[in-house]
């Protein structure tokens, strides 16, 4: 079993992650708590769990932590706000921007 988490970061950016065995607010605690100083989040504290989702398989949740990391900050916001029409249209917009509508 696994999660993959994304964290809304002080700084705006968000930080994609995967955690297996333990639930996604105990990895967000260890993320608050700075365990790796070095790691990407430690200097854009606070962060805030802003979307989880289970996957039975770790190899599912690897693939799909992959995928939503080359994604565009507008879709990965579709994918927070729960919007799947819109992630759908911007999977197949080029640049990852939505159709200006008349």
């Amino acid at each position: 079993m696994a999660w993959v988490y994304i964290l809304h970061c002080a700084d705006g950016s968000y930080y994609t992650g995967l955690t297996r065995g333990e639930e996604p607010d105990q990895r967000l605690s260890e993320h608050q708590m700075k365990l790796s100083p070095s790691a990407f989040t430690a200097s854009r504290l606070p962060v805030q769990l802003v979307y989880s989702e289970y996957f039975d398989l770790v190899v599912d949740a690897i693939a799909a932590e992959r995928k939503i990391k080359g994604w565009s900050r507008a879709k990965k916001e579709a994918l927070i706000r729960g919007d799947w029409k819109l992630v759908q249209i911007l999977a197949k917009r080029r640049g990852g921007k939505a159709r200006a509508s008349s």
